[in-house]
């Protein structure tokens, strides 16, 4: 009687679990605007090998630092991309924020449009994330903290924050920021590409991101810029927003701080999509990814390459993100960054070589 009754409490799961409704599909969004496989590629083709890092000037400790005018800081900006174009860097990631732009709208294109006019001047073009999900999550405008000692990222700011991603009531206001900063410059060749949404779901949000990364790319399609879109992908257990941002995106970008072998792996998953890719962040150290380790991978394969950090400054990306020094001082080895805020960079033997692979002919595209 046992046997039998568990038989039957078997098939009885079977079938309830074969009755179970599939996950909804991910689809794009505005299919005739998303730009073909062979667009993408194109578009590519016509690139340099996309190579540089995420920017942030030295004496800014977030982003409303860096776009607020009272701290906008036009020389330290010249001399860093300086700095960048030195070891042959041809491409920067900035971070815009909505609250820098709420309070003076007008004056925060103008700053926009003065950094595009010093990185042309380096020879360098803009890749410019607007929302993001990481850190601080209460942005608020006007003088900014100073840095916890020994603390990654103290004081960086999510953007919008937690309130914003969840009431979509606040989505109208978003909408006005995004268009008109993203209609500004759309035709602008000094921008390479816009990053729609930096890491969405991250600080535990998951899934409750998806309804803004659902309207972004919406605005997005709305304006229908020269330059592609893309929101990179990161978190790879995170199945709806992935499949969403990958089927979305005119261009695959994604993040991989692991070392080499692993980082590989993503790689060719990735290129299962046939468009092209580009890594937005990379090199951290202490995880084992390096300069030395991941750029001959990504140059073979025809990938951009966007390391997080260029000059060591107020963001305190030096220092890694699970091992905090409230002591301050310098680490033994540093997490991220390239220069010291002098110049000189902290390893000579990666500067030597982030130039000597660049020097290097770009492969032809592997499609």
């Amino acid at each position: 009687m046992n046997h039998l009754l568990t038989v039957v409490l078997l098939m009885f799961t079977m079938l309830t679990a074969c009755k179970q409704e599939p996950k909804p599909a991910v689809k794009p969004i505005r299919t005739g605007q998303l730009w073909s496989v062979e667009k993408a590629n194109k578009w590519y083709d016509e690139h340099r090998w996309i190579i540089g890092a995420n920017f942030i000037p030295s004496t800014a400790i977030n982003q409303l630092e860096m776009w607020q005018a009272e701290t906008f800081d036009p020389k330290t900006i010249d001399k860093e991309l300086g700095y960048a174009e030195g070891i042959g860097f041809n491409t920067m990631r900035v971070f815009l924020h909505s609250v820098a732009y709420g309070v003076d709208p007008d004056g925060f294109k103008k700053r926009v449009d003065e950094y595009l006019t010093i990185a042309n001047k380096h020879h360098i073009q803009t890749i410019f994330v607007f929302f993001d999900d990481c850190w601080n999550p209460n942005p608020k405008p006007g003088k900014q903290p100073l840095p916890r000692a020994g603390i990654h990222n103290s004081g960086w700011v999510q953007d919008p924050g937690v309130r914003e991603v969840k009431e979509p009531k606040q989505f109208n206001q978003l909408e006005g920021y995004f268009k008109d900063v993203m209609k500004e410059f759309s035709h602008d060749k000094r921008v390479l590409l816009w990053d729609l949404y930096n890491e969405p779901g991250n600080s535990t949000k998951r899934d409750t991101s998806l309804a803004l990364l659902t309207k972004v790319f919406t605005w997005a399609r709305d304006v229908n810029p020269d330059q592609p879109v893309s929101a990179g992908l990161w978190a790879w257990d995170f199945e709806t927003l992935n499949a969403f941002q990958a089927l979305n995106s005119d261009v695959i970008t994604y993040h991989d701080y692991e070392p080499d072998t692993a980082h590989a792996r993503v790689l060719q998953l990735l290129k299962t999509h046939g468009r092209p890719l580009i890594c937005t962040e990379y090199m951290a150290r202490t995880r084992r990814s390096t300069f030395q380790n991941t750029l001959p991978m990504l140059k073979k394969e025809n990938v951009g390459a966007i390391n997080w950090g260029l000059v060591a400054g107020k963001t305190n990306t030096m220092y890694a993100w699970d091992s905090p020094m409230p002591q301050g001082g310098e680490p033994k080895l540093w997490f991220h960054d390239i220069f010291r805020k002098d110049g000189r960079p902290y390893k000579q033997e990666e500067v030597d070589f982030i130039k000597k692979i660049v020097a290097k002919p770009k492969v032809e595209s592997l499609k």
